[in-house]
């Protein structure tokens, strides 16, 4: 006898009765609330999708799987669903505030006017406040940086696109407009991968294209360059910026490339007409006007111009701070101006740039240049050549010691008279330095002279007295005929 089946008295006649598409779709969009809620909105998206299934007309479930969709970032999908809710209830406000979020999101304030419009029609002027109040936001900043687009100013107009892209996270107009004025201000990575992400969605995006162009013109890339803006040409005939980048691009290769032939075939003036034509083409494309100024500076160096070329290289580290070439160049300027305190900080920069044993040395030479041009210069007190021979150094001081001895110039004003005492101290300084072989090399040097090696600590009128007693110079040192006032006189023998 078989055994009596078991009922379970706890069911109900709702469990006993097979459940509907409508209940079982309300049960997964419950489910799905839930898990937004605690912002599992993968979960939450799946039961949606489900509950979409069930019941593929219900306006709610596609809006609620719009705001999934959004929490995701995947604006596109979230408006379709917002727009696809609309069209099933046309009186779902909620609807279109969904789509006012989204199409802000992507950056289309057309389309997000009009959905705020909807909505404000259905729920009230208060409804999309939030939403109004981004709207406003969002053209104030388009508006600030149209103004400094045509200004020029770049950073600004960055600037301003960051902002938008607190609205408009995905907006790709914003993004390439910051891409392509990050590629003006010198900041081409950035440019090239935020170009780069917009070109995997859509391979054809000539504002993309056009903006890695732009960066590769800007490296001094010029024919992967040109071969962007022609691509730009082929599918946006009328893309007026790739056209005039183009042309400029092509004109600056054309003046570079004709100034190096002259430079080459020793047309120094002629190079340097090209170089300075080259640089009034496109102010805005650093890393090229960098070495145009370079360049610039290397023939003003062969015309002897070294003013001219220091200033060239200081325009070329303007655009690049740590142009190695332009700093070495600009360092001889300055040695050969006599500028050493500079030129000692240009080798400093360098050395700090690349640590090798060439920059070292000229480091090193340089500072002792700085030290010897704080020195008196000796050979210039007494009037003579760094090659000057024993009898110049005997001859010149002399000449020097003559013309500067306080004797001659007992009667002159105190103040005259007290300058000229400090010449012909120094005179006598310079002669004790320079007539002695082992001093005189020490000087030359750079070496201390006041170390116990003797020092230059003499008696002017000591010196003078020895030299022309004993130097056998024609002098008659006895009274009357000399100086007022001085214990010997002279007479030219």
């Amino acid at each position: 006898m078989a055994e009596p089946e078991v009922v379970d008295l706890d069911l109900t006649i709702d469990d006993l009765v097979p459940k509907s598409p409508e209940r079982l779709a309300e049960e997964k969009k419950e489910s799905g609330n839930h898990l937004y809620k605690f912002k599992n909105y993968k979960g939450a998206l799946a039961m949606y999708e489900d509950a979409i299934k069930l019941c593929p007309e219900n306006a709610a479930y596609y809006g609620n799987r719009s705001a999934c969709y959004m929490m995701l970032g995947m604006y596109k999908k979230a408006l379709e669903d917002a727009q696809k809710a609309v069209a099933l209830d046309p009186t779902f406000t909620k609807g279109y505030i969904r789509m006012a979020k989204c199409h802000i999101a992507v950056g289309d304030i057309s389309g997000a006017e009009q959905a705020v419009r909807s909505a404000s029609e259905l729920g009230g002027p208060d409804c999309a406040s939030n939403e109004c109040r981004a709207l406003e936001s969002l053209r104030r900043l388009h508006e600030d940086a149209q103004r400094a687009m045509e200004a020029g100013d770049y950073r600004r107009v960055v600037f301003c696109m960051d902002r938008c892209l607190e609205y408009s996270p995905s907006s790709i107009k914003a993004k390439l407009i910051k891409a392509e004025c990050l590629a003006m201000i010198g900041r081409c990575q950035e440019a090239q991968e935020i170009a780069n992400d917009s070109l995997r969605f859509d391979s054809l995006d000539t504002e993309a294209i056009y903006v890695r162009g732009l960066c590769l013109y800007f490296e001094d890339k010029d024919e992967q360059a040109f071969k962007h803006f022609q691509q730009v040409l082929r599918l946006a005939p009328d893309h007026k910026k790739s056209l005039e980048t183009y042309k400029k691009a092509k004109l600056l290769k054309q003046k570079k490339e004709e100034g190096n032939e002259a430079f080459k075939m020793g047309r120094w003036q002629q190079a340097l007409n090209l170089y300075n034509e080259a640089l009034t083409i496109d102010k805005n494309n650093r890393k090229v006007n960098a070495k145009l100024y370079f360049n610039k500076a290397t023939v003003c160096s062969k015309l002897n111009q070294i003013e001219e070329a220091a200033e060239a290289c200081t325009a070329a580290l303007e655009l690049d701070e740590n142009y190695v070439k332009a700093l070495l160049r600009r360092a001889k300027c300055y040695a050969e101006l006599g500028n050493h305190e500079d030129a000692v900080k240009d080798y400093e920069k360098l050395y700090k740039i690349d640590k090798n044993k060439e920059h070292k040395q000229l480091l090193h030479e340089a500072k002792l240049a700085l030290k010897k041009s704080k020195r008196k210069d000796y050979y210039k007190i007494l009037g003579i050549e760094k090659t000057a021979s024993e009898d110049d150094i005997k001859k010149a001081y002399r000449k020097r010691a003559l013309v500067h001895h306080p004797d001659r110039h007992a009667g002159a004003p105190d103040n005259e008279r007290r300058e000229q005492e400090r010449r012909f101290k120094e005179v006598g300084e310079a002669y004790e330095v320079l007539s002695d072989p082992k001093k005189r090399a020490r000087y030359d040097h750079g070496q201390d002279l006041d170390d116990g090696s003797g020092g230059i600590n003499i008696d002017p009128n000591m010196m003078f007295q020895t030299y022309f007693n004993g130097g056998g110079q024609g002098f008659d040192f006895s009274s009357g005929g000399g100086f007022p006032g001085s214990a010997f006189s002279f007479q030219f023998g």
